[in-house]
């Protein structure tokens, strides 16, 4: 599960990453909608809430195992589907957050080996 904790960090990174420039923009006087700012602290929590699971699925805990397995699917296909709304975010906005969610993408293979679940 470890390889497992890194590729959840660097999707928890890109969220961290957009969620400070979403926020240094506003500070800025540049409007994020609710959409996007929604949409940043959703990937923070998830990250976090994700990374939480890991760490306990590494310690046995099979129920956070099911739900990493779980996680690290649905996440990267529905961040993918949310950005492909035209215009519903900038093109950096949508680009960072789809990157992030494509971290998970290795993760849901390593999740998905036989020595991951003994």
């Amino acid at each position: 599960m470890e390889n497992v904790k890194k590729f959840v960090a660097v999707y928890g990174a890109f969220a961290v990453a957009v969620l400070v420039v979403v926020v240094v923009l506003s500070v800025m006087g540049h409007e994020a909608s609710s959409f996007e700012w929604g949409r940043t602290i959703g990937m923070v929590a998830s990250a976090a809430v994700t990374y939480w699971l890991t760490v306990l699925a590494g310690r046995g805990a099979r129920w956070a195992y099911v739900r990493v397995r779980i996680i690290v699917v649905v996440v990267p296909i529905a961040v993918i589907a949310l950005d492909a709304i035209p215009g519903a975010l900038p093109l950096w906005f949508a680009a960072t957050q789809i990157a992030g969610a494509l971290a998970l993408v290795p993760a849901a293979f390593l999740v998905r080996r036989a020595a991951s679940r003994a």
